[in-house]
């Protein structure tokens, strides 16, 4: 009989690594390991980690640190680091974190099984020397999906990925993924890297350039979901509205959107990470008007005066950005808008910050994230002049996180009265019944709480109204006789 070997993955960062976690416990449940939740239980802990900022890389090492004092004292006889840090800084941080058994990158994921199996034999596998991962596909978009079948795209992974001879537990439709969790929502990956520019954003220097997956795999992962009993699938890339450009279509959004409301079982489908300067009237449409897609736009705004927006190699300012908004809403009143914004960049003057100010009093957004500026290796914005002092930066980090709380409550307190769509995500005795209404997507927005959980479960669409304010949190009561699903 084989020899029992558990593995437990630690997710950091975001939904894109929520989808690279599950495509690498597919890969290893595949090949016989069992997957426990707890590190503390596990042979081996992988820590998927996140490179995106300072703080997000700060709680990568900790999560690292704290899997390994489980050696100590538990089951667990090795930590591995995988993820977007790992990819982006390979050697660099095997030698900075000896703590760490392993540092494996995206090219490691397809021997996943060998590489853990080799370490927790004792064993090493030598950590990779980072790259500029744009460099591995054409530069011309149509040329990339053939030359995509020889790169590592974490997260597109089919069963015929494996191994010879290993297959996978659920059936020939399953995608190369295992669940990790019982949530009545899931993100699908809808493409890999970006080939935008940002100055400050490090980004596709190691997720690569730009690939969409292609509509069948989607649509084929969506319809597994859904069989697990998913019922809110919500779209995640680097940016999806350039999705099918390097298929022929840069439409293609507006014509797999209908598709995937269709697949049977699912009720909601959210689409995050879209950009303002490629919104499309035509996706506009389908966003605000195709039964079971959210009405919901994830903007990646970042600044609103056009003097810090160039310097960010971004484009818009707050007059485009207000008609955008205008146009969303004047066809779907009470569609959801979320944004991140960020303060301090190099240059920002007391007018361009005023100017954000005025851009986020008059958008009503739904929900905001504020971030302070901080150098990025690899990032044009590093050798940028004109660099603000920390304590500015503080300040009006500071500030503008006070103003977005307080905005955001009054967008709540506007809802008051809406009749609201509620996919209850979760009902206990001490915290009642929770979920989230179109306007809100999971982990980064606000929430429904019910004045009641009686008659609610997990995955139940319900109808209900918003009766009062937490913040930025509703509270509602489910409508008599509701026609919920």
């Amino acid at each position: 009989m084989p020899e029992r070997r558990t593995v437990a993955l630690v997710t950091l960062g975001c939904a894109r690594n929520e989808v690279d976690s599950e495509e690498l416990a597919g890969r290893l449940a595949a090949d016989g390991w069992e997957l426990v939740e707890e590190a503390s239980d596990a042979d081996v802990a992988v820590v998927n980690t996140c490179g995106f900022v300072e703080a997000a890389k700060k709680d990568s090492v900790d999560a690292l640190l704290e899997a390994n004092d489980l050696k100590d004292h538990g089951r667990t006889q090795a930590v591995v680091a995988v993820g977007c840090m790992a990819e982006r800084y390979g050697k660099e941080l095997a030698e900075a974190l000896p703590e760490a058994d392993g540092v494996l990158g995206f090219d490691d994921y397809a021997d996943i099984s060998d590489r853990l199996q080799t370490i927790l034999n004792g064993g090493s596998h030598a950590s990779h020397t980072p790259r500029d991962r744009r460099k591995l596909l054409p530069l011309s978009p149509v040329e990339r999906q053939e030359a995509g079948m020889d790169v590592a795209l974490p997260g597109h992974g089919a069963p015929a990925d494996l191994p010879e001879g290993v297959a996978p537990a659920s059936g020939p439709r399953a995608p190369l993924r295992r669940r990790l969790d019982t949530s009545p929502v899931a993100s699908v990956k809808l493409a890999s890297g970006c080939d935008r520019r940002c100055s400050f954003c490090a980004i596709p220097s190691f997720r690569g350039s730009f690939i969409s997956r292609r509509p069948s795999d989607v649509l084929g992962e969506t319809r597994w979901l859904a069989e697990q009993g998913v019922k809110e699938v919500m779209l995640v890339s680097e940016n999806n509205t350039s999705y099918g450009k390097d298929l022929g279509d840069i439409r293609l959004l507006e014509t797999l959107l209908p598709e995937l409301a269709e697949v049977d079982g699912i009720e909601r489908v959210r689409v995050s990470y879209l950009q303002p300067a490629e919104m499309r009237p035509g996706l506009i449409d389908v966003l605000t008007s195709t039964p079971k897609i959210a009405p919901y736009f994830d903007l990646s705004f970042q600044h609103s005066a056009p003097d810090v927006l160039r310097a960010m190699r971004r484009f818009g300012d707050t007059e485009r950005f207000l008609e955008l908004l205008e146009t969303i809403r004047g066809k779907a009143p009470q569609a959801g808008v979320r944004s991140n914004f960020i303060v301090g960049f190099p240059g920002e003057s007391e007018a361009d910050f005023a100017e954000l100010e005025r851009f986020l009093t008059e958008a009503r957004l739904d929900a905001i994230g504020v971030f302070g500026y901080s150098d990025e290796d690899g990032t044009e914005a590093v050798s940028y002049d004109n660099k603000l002092d920390a304590d500015v930066i503080a300040e009006r980090l500071d500030h503008l996180s006070r103003l977005a709380e307080e905005l955001t409550a009054q967008r709540a307190e506007e809802r008051l009265g809406e009749t609201l769509e509620v996919l209850v995500e979760s009902v206990d005795g001490e915290d009642g019944a929770v979920g989230r209404a179109l306007h809100q997507a999971p982990e980064t927005d606000g929430q429904v709480v019910f004045t009641t959980g009686d008659g609610l479960v997990p995955g139940r669409i319900v109808m209900a109204k918003a009766v009062d304010t937490e913040g930025v949190d509703l509270v509602a009561e489910c409508l008599p006789e509701e026609a919920g699903r």
